[in-house]
């Protein structure tokens, strides 16, 4: 068996193992990079940048569907080519996977290593049955994996979670999306406005990762005027037929229905993925789940040498939280063991549907119980009408007596945008005065922000 010595060892090449990989390289220190699965970050390959270009071409469709409203005129009817919209979906997500490649094949060839690690000890790791590796710390960047319940096996090539979408040279008839969160979501209304017959179900009452309930009312009255979607319902059984799904649903007063659909989806979340990496042979310390338990602060891992980045630490999974615990992992590692606590930036989450999602600071679920709420309603506001698409609420939180801002959810609009500045402003620890006494623009979408800051000053 071949022996390798090195200072750090990072596990998977995805957005946060690289930016471990980076950050021990600028410390000067030894480090061996493993990967298993295919290069290119699951970002570019089937997340973040294949999902935007579907829904890009969902919202042209949806936007050609829309003109009469402005007194435009297209004359026949409105046709999606399933095939050339999927052909450029790929052509396109083949082109941002290369850009990663390129980055993986410049670094030197002794610095990355193929195939599947698993800890023997603390400091001894082994990759497949051939190659033995010594180090003095290990940075875990393993990512996630679709929950598949054990329900849903039986469908075989008919059950898809988001990866398999990607692949797709054309788009189905029927699709069945099991799971209302942001990755439901999306991929529901964009398959909805390329012509595809979309139901989407999910077990909470809330969607989208919102829990301000009058925000959460808001997208729910938003999303169901346009697609089928269903809040507080179970899918009670699947059978395949052929190559049909047929799914039995049972809504939330005990009420069923049954349907037949092309696909399944399965979008109902994704656990770290550390099956196979002998956890229990270090010793970190690991909760009832198996998962280790570590510090946020610093990404180590109690009482070992080990450290969590990227969505595999299973508290923020975004793409620039996985390059920031990259670096705070692979810096942390490298000066392993004098580590040192990092400053965090404020939390932002936006969801690309539309209406979009977004969130910034903390949520509504985590406020003490005496906060100042202000709120804008979308529906009147001018720049929204103009472009017809009022819907949504902002609501922003204010803690009484400073008037810091402690954070917002928001569906409407320009959500993405909105969401920047207000997270701008929370990490900058500004009030709500000094937050409104920033400039507007008329007519601007953010003027929304301006209405909901009033209405917060006013209970100040």
């Amino acid at each position: 068996m071949k022996t390798i010595d090195t200072d750090v060892v990072i596990i998977g090449a995805g957005t946060a193992g690289l930016t471990a990989y980076r950050a021990v390289k600028a410390a000067g220190r030894r480090v061996l990079l493993i990967e298993g699965g295919p290069y290119g970050t699951m970002c570019a390959r089937v997340g973040c940048m294949p999902s935007k270009l579907l829904i890009a071409a969902a919202n042209a469709a949806h936007g050609a569907r829309q003109a009469a409203a402005f007194g435009v005129r297209i004359d026949g009817a409105i046709k999606v080519d399933g095939k050339q919209v999927m052909e450029r979906v790929k052509r396109e997500r083949d082109r941002f996977v290369g850009f990663v490649l390129e980055t993986v094949n410049a670094m030197p060839a002794d610095e990355k290593l193929r195939g599947w690690a698993r800890f023997t000890s603390d400091t001894v790791l082994q990759v497949n049955d051939s190659v033995r590796i010594n180090t003095v710390a290990t940075v875990v960047a393993t990512g996630s994996a679709p929950f598949i319940p054990q329900m849903y096996r039986s469908l075989g090539d008919r059950l898809v979670v988001n990866d398999d979408v990607f692949a797709w040279d054309d788009l189905p008839s029927r699709v069945l999306v099991v799971g209302s969160g942001p990755v439901g979501l999306e991929l529901g209304q964009a398959l909805s406005r390329l012509g595809v017959r979309v139901v989407v179900v999910g077990r909470s009452e809330l969607l989208g990762g919102i829990s301000d309930p009058v925000v959460n009312a808001s997208a729910l009255a938003a999303f169901q005027s346009e697609f089928d979607l269903r809040l507080g319902t179970d899918v009670v059984e699947v059978v395949r037929h052929g190559d049909e799904v047929e799914a039995r649903l049972k809504d939330k007063s005990g009420v069923e229905s049954s349907d037949r659909y092309d696909y399944v989806l399965m979008a109902a979340g994704r656990p770290p993925a550390l099956n196979g990496l002998h956890l229990d042979a270090t010793s970190a310390s690991l909760d009832e789940k198996g998962r280790p338990r570590f510090d946020f602060a610093t990404q180590q891992v109690v009482g070992a040498p080990i450290f969590l980045a990227g969505d595999v630490d299973g508290t923020r999974p975004l793409l620039h939280e996985a390059a920031d615990d990259g670096y705070v992992a692979g810096e942390n590692a490298a000066r392993f063991p004098d580590v040192e606590a990092k400053t965090r930036r404020s939390p932002l989450s936006i969801v690309f549907t539309s209406p979009q999602i977004t969130h910034v600071g903390a949520f509504y679920r985590e406020l003490p119980k005496k906060v100042v709420i202000g709120k804008a309603d979308f529906e009147s506001q001018g720049r929204s009408r103009i472009i017809l698409q009022n819907r949504g609420k902002l609501r922003v939180y204010a803690e009484p007596g400073s008037g810091k801002f402690l954070g917002a959810e928001m569906v409407g609009p320009a959500a993405e945008h909105i969401g920047h500045l207000l997270a701008w402003a929370h990490q900058a620890e500004l009030t709500i005065r000094q937050m409104i006494q920033m400039p507007f623009y008329h007519p601007a979408i953010e003027e929304g922000v301006r209405t909901a800051l009033g209405d917060a000053l006013k209970q100040l």
